[in-house]
């Protein structure tokens, strides 16, 4: 059994706030910073006597004589000592000279004990670190009647210069007020971490700030305080925009603002008006009914993650001062949404409700730029790029033109031709594709989106171009860097003729499509005859550019390259096509950056921009522990269908391309997000028979209304303009688009085709009222609007059960709610199983006090058999009309199994896939998340900056290896930039879907 420190123990050198003695000097003119608020010299010797006494506490006092306890201890002095001395000694770069707080000094002890290896000593110090930490709290109290946070007199420095006494009142109120109503927390304790970071001459950021962080410091322990410190965090944001808006300093409880929204509304949009920001048709609502309207306590269910990252990224501004607040942002949106309605204040106000619930969220690109002046609310654009020289430069424009106001663009570069084809212009050869894709890539870096998040592309090439074998190449980290294209994303666009070569071990031949230029257009049965036509000229003699290979060999090689640099990815264009309703119009030749959007797109004189417009039902919020709720689910989508339509009317078109494609088709893509949440609140595992069967039941009742409602929109407003033709107008919906694809492979499809709801009514429903638009779902990533919300993207597993997510906005500790809640039923939630889930990055198969049924809910994405992923994906695949990001994830990734899984992809139905995602081959330090969280911007005016892209080499295996690194937690970043192949699970480079 584990022991812990006890107070009778002779308190450790390393953990006492006792003033540390001289020892043999102040190596390298270091000093400590006491809890007293005094600096003593530096003593390694008191390290050393921490370190002793955490073993002795555990081992016994036997282990004392042990030599080999006193070389660990040794080693363990040095190894902190060198770390201090790198961060705070006299030759360090970054703060020499500067004090080292107490705590920093037992973070670095408690990280070495960690990383030794010594799990039970590592454990037992941070509970007496914990036990202490609680001893001082207590002390801290002071009689009732007198203020806790111990600062009576202090002197608040304001923004004029001006200072005011602390107004102690109001911060126990506020603090006491961001506690209310949620169990498990303590004001008491936020407010006497609180006092820790007050001073005599505190700034008025200091001290909104100062609440703020002790509130995320607990998260760790209980995940209630991430909303705590979200409430606290309004409180800053509403001095920082009533102070704007008014032009004096001001502040307002969550109290107050029940009656000083509405009268702040009317300002705010003046003053958006007034900077150029808000469109002056907002200005012609009636503002007091919209602003009578808007839910003040809505602004307390945010966590911090999501209301930092709306201040931070979504919240417009003023030269840096944010004076848009939640509600106001909401209804924003829904006004631009609205506009263009005839009774816009009613849809205004129906479209704030959903939004503002969180049943719903429009896309980041909608949330960004409705209801201002530049309204580009689209969020994909898809484009062919023409076998011509002015076109691939008039196409990078169209790019850059598209990314500027928040795009994500997906490019078909097949008509392209390839290395070694004749261009008749010069009477030279051709250098291919490459080059031109360089120049691409380059573009999207250039143009990043107003600073709000870089540019991003993908680039699509059918398997069957000559160059695809160079393809595979363009994000390799060696070569020839001119070809090479290290920030744009790729993906093999495969026809299903390849995957049956693949599978009979036939050769495959490869061609320059300036001599084959009608397989980019054909399909199915129709592409296998033609391309054995072709190959049969090769035969003879009459193609000028060809080369053959065998197909497996090819697609081994597509798979070493994903698995080396995470690209291509595979993506399938037979199903696209052939379950596509606008096949009477076009060629689906390529997906988006997320590659979930399936759209007909063409080049040349009549060139089509395909455009889509994305948003996401919170599926978590329509399910209780006795499933789904059909009723307000058909509500919430009825709505988001009718939000995402009117989208297409109000756009800014930046391409004309792009305005008369989406006119032409009017697509749409309704999503879902917190997939994993909603299995959870079912008590349903993820790697379950019965997690695959409520992605089959909840999608097919998502497909039915969104269906219903775009045909219930045409009745109202008319047929999109491509109406006629298509598989809606003869009564194929998308589950009945499955029999084609199966056809097509002469049956050998094994997608399951179930159906539960009145299919029957709706088709005959379709045929007689007509679609609204062409396409209407999509699952979408959704990583930044789940954020927001605060649950789990899109249809992903839960990457870790308790980690720090690293995103623009800053670190930000994540703890698994719906674990916290099970462990805590059980009894099981305490100081050491949060120690236990930090030691283990957030897994429970390690914890041997936690039931296997426990650990099968709650098992996260690396321990979760990919094809589990597949046969969910499959499942909804068959009720949509276009595709979904689908992220793979294999923990110890070899050919064998990434051929079987990709291969499953295929056979099962799955139109696309996304990245794939491996663990590493490193295990980051960790120690206590408590005070270490990072980055906090909350009333900052100057975004924080990306992290740069990790350049990985993956293996095959995780071990258990330390690297040098000084960050004190496994951090979402390095977990996910680190074990995924490509990019993070939250990468802030790629959201141009979300």
């Amino acid at each position: 059994m584990t022991q812990t420190f006890t107070p009778t123990t002779p308190r450790p050198a390393g953990t006492t706030d006792e003033p540390a003695q001289p020892g043999s000097g102040a190596p390298h003119g270091m000093t400590v910073l006491r809890r007293t608020g005094t600096t003593a010299p530096f003593d390694a010797g008191r390290i050393s006597v921490a370190l002793t006494k955490a073993f002795l506490a555990v081992e016994g006092e036997s282990a004392g004589r042990s030599s080999r306890l006193r070389a660990q201890v040794i080693e363990l002095t040095d190894a902190v000592t060198a770390t201090l001395a790198r961060r705070y000694g006299a030759d360090s770069g970054s703060a020499p000279g500067r004090p080292i707080d107490l705590e920093e000094v037992q973070d670095q002890v408690e990280l070495a004990l960690m990383r030794s290896g010594d799990a039970a000593v590592a454990r037992a110090y941070i509970l007496y670190r914990e036990e202490h930490r609680r001893a001082r709290s207590e002390a801290s109290e002071l009689p009732a009647g007198e203020s806790v946070t111990g600062a009576a007199g202090f002197q608040v420095l304001g923004l004029d210069g001006t200072c005011t006494p602390l107004d102690l009142a109001r911060l126990e109120a506020l603090v006491t007020e961001a506690c209310d109503g949620l169990p498990d927390t303590d004001a008491a304790t936020v407010l006497a971490a609180t006092r820790d970071n007050l001073y005599d001459g505190i700034t008025t950021r200091e001290l909104g700030l100062a609440p703020i962080m002790a509130a995320r410091a607990l998260v760790e322990t209980e995940p209630a305080y991430t909303t705590v410190a979200a409430r606290l965090l309004n409180d800053t944001m509403r001095a920082e925009a009533l102070s704007f808006l008014s032009g004096r300093p001001e502040q307002a409880d969550a109290g107050e603002m029940a009656e000083r929204y509405a009268p702040y509304f009317r300002a705010f949009v003046a003053r958006g008006i007034e900077c150029g920001q808000l469109d002056p048709t907002l200005a012609e609502f009636d503002l007091d009914r919209l602003g009578d309207a808007l839910l003040p306590e809505r602004d307390g269910q945010f966590t911090f993650l999501g209301l930092q990252t709306l201040y931070d990224r979504y919240f417009l501004h003023s030269d840096g001062t944010r004076y848009e607040l939640p509600q106001a942002f909401f209804m924003r949106v829904a006004m631009g949404l609205a506009v263009r309605e005839i009774d816009r204040e009613a849809r205004a106000i129906e479209f704030y409700r959903l939004l503002s619930s969180f049943d719903f969220m429009a896309s980041t690109p909608t949330l960004f730029n409705a209801g201002t002046t530049r309204p580009q609310l689209s969020s994909c654009f898809l484009t062919t790029v023409d076998d011509d020289l002015d076109d691939i430069f008039q196409s990078i424009k169209n790019n850059a033109l598209l990314a500027k106001f928040s795009g994500g663009l997906g490019n078909d570069w097949t008509p392209v031709r390839g290395i070694g084809a004749h261009i008749k212009g010069t009477n030279g050869l051709s250098s291919g594709v490459v080059p031109f894709l360089k120049i691409a890539n380059d573009t999207a870096v250039a143009v990043n989106q107003g600073g709000k998040r870089k540019g991003a592309v993908c680039a699509y090439l059918e398997t069957w171009h000559v160059d695809i074998e160079e393809f595979l190449d363009l994000r390799r980290n060696t070569g020839d860097e001119r070809r090479r294209t290290h920030d744009m994303n790729t993906a093999n666009w495969i026809p299903d003729e390849f995957m049956r070569r693949v599978e009979s071990g036939a050769s495959w031949t490869l061609f320059s499509p300036d001599e084959v230029p009608d397989l980019h257009d054909l399909v199915g049965t129709a592409f296998s005859e033609r391309y054995a036509e072709y190959e049969a000229a090769a035969d003879r003699g009459e193609m000028r550019v060809f080369r053959r290979v065998a197909a497996l060999d090819l697609w081994r090689k597509m798979l070493t390259s994903l698995f080396e640099t995470g690209h291509p990815w595979i993506t399938f264009k037979d199903p696209c096509n052939l379950r596509s309703p606008q096949q009477h119009v076009g060629v689906v030749h390529s997906s988006n950056l997320c590659t979930e959007i399936t759209l007909n797109t063409r080049s040349g004189a009549e060139a089509e921009t395909a455009v889509c417009n994305l948003g996401s039902v919170n599926l978590a919020a329509h399910v209780t522990a006795d499933g789904l709720d059909v009723e307000r689910l058909r509500r919430t989508v009825t709505t988001a269908v009718r939000m995402l339509d009117n989208v297409i009317d109000i756009n800014m078109y930046t391409v004309p391309s792009a305005r008369r494609s989406n006119l032409r088709h009017r697509p749409i893509g309704l999503g879902l997000m917190g997939f994993a949440d909603a299995l959870y609140a079912q008590g349903i595992a993820y790697a379950s028979d019965a997690a695959v069967e409520f992605a089959d039941t909840s999608m097919e009742q998502l497909s039915y209304f969104a269906i219903a409602a775009s045909s219930d929109l045409a009745a109202e407003r008319g047929r999109y303009g491509s109406f006629e033709g298509s598989l809606w107008s003869r009564g194929i919906l998308p589950i009945d688009s499955v029999e084609i694809l199966a056809d097509s492979r002469g049956g050998d499809l094994d997608q399951d085709r179930t159906q539960r709801l009145d299919w029957d009514a709706l088709r005959q429903r379709v045929i007689s009222q007509g679609m609204r638009n062409s396409n209407v779902m999509a699952i979408a990533p959704t990583a930044t609007i789940s954020n927001i919300i605060g649950v789990a993207q899109s249809i992903e597993p839960t990457y870790r059960n308790l980690f720090v997510k690293s995103n623009m906005s800053g670190d930000f500790t994540v703890v698994n709610a719906a674990l916290v809640a099970v462990l805590k039923e059980r009894g099981l939630w305490d100081e050491v199983m949060v120690a236990d889930l930090k030691y283990f990055d957030g897994s429970l198969w390690p914890i041997d006090r936690i039931p296997d049924d426990v650990k099968q809910l709650f098992a996260t994405a690396f321990e979760i058999d990919g094809s589990w992923l597949v046969r969910a994906a499959s499942r909804r695949q068959k009720w949509i009309d276009q595709a979904q990001s689908l992220n793979l994830y294999v923990a110890a990734p070899n050919g064998r199994k990434l051929d079987e899984i990709y291969r499953l992809a295929w056979r099962t139905g799955c139109k696309t896939t996304y990245y794939l995602r491996s663990t590493s081959a490193t295990h980051v330090e960790k120690s206590t998340l408590r005070g270490t969280d990072g980055r906090l911007n909350a009333v900052s005016a100057t975004p924080v900056a990306a992290p740069a892209p990790v350049a990985v080499v993956p293996v095959p295996a995780p071990v258990a290896a330390p690297i040098a690194q000084e960050r004190p937690v496994r951090s979402e970043a390095e977990l996910a930039e680190a074990e995924a192949l490509a990019c993070s699970i939250e990468n802030p480079d790629c959201e141009a879907c979300q």
